[in-house]
């Protein structure tokens, strides 16, 4: 036990920039840009680009150290939004085919650009869904609670590619 306390209080002191909830950020790296996600896709959820860039920036804001700044940062993300599809999954009756379930996906390109470790940039393609049911319900009930469930998944995706070396 006084072995672990010890380790713990090493790493605290020596300022090594470990952090327990997996993101790991140069020292070096103080600020960050995040610009407005556009939305480029077929079918458009109204609030879905300020959602995006939103949740980016309150993940870094709650699980990082950066400071988020308009423009000029030690790092920045950009991005738009390429798709927003609603299909269907499964059948539910063959003789009069309705939907069992559906799925909504939501695909996006981010370039994450880095000043102090031009090795962690990258431009990638992201793309996350859930799938819900529409028995009893409409998709406009559901459908601000699904894009929020889906913005969760691709910020935190984004942010562990960004930030997390595993």
């Amino acid at each position: 036990m006084k072995n672990i306390i010890f380790i713990l209080s090493i790493l605290v002191l020596s300022g090594c920039g470990y952090k327990f909830n997996g993101a790991s950020i140069p020292l070096e790296m103080k600020t960050i840009s995040i610009a407005y996600m556009e939305n480029n896709a077929q079918l458009v959820y109204p609030q879905l680009s300020q959602e995006l860039t939103e949740g980016l920036k309150e993940r870094i804001r709650t699980q990082s150290r950066l400071n988020i700044v308009p423009t000029g940062g030690d790092a920045s993300f950009e991005g738009r939004i390429t798709g927003y599809d609603i299909k269907p999954i499964s059948i539910q009756d063959n003789a009069k085919p309705i939907a069992g379930a559906n799925r909504l996906t939501i695909t996006m390109t981010v370039k994450y650009t880095s000043t102090k470790n031009k090795a962690h940039s990258f431009d990638q393609t992201f793309t996350a869904f859930t799938d819900f049911s529409l028995a009893g319900k409409t998709l406009q009930s559901q459908e601000k609670e699904l894009v929020k469930k889906v913005t969760v998944q691709l910020t935190e995706n984004i942010f562990n590619r960004a930030f997390a070396q595993w």
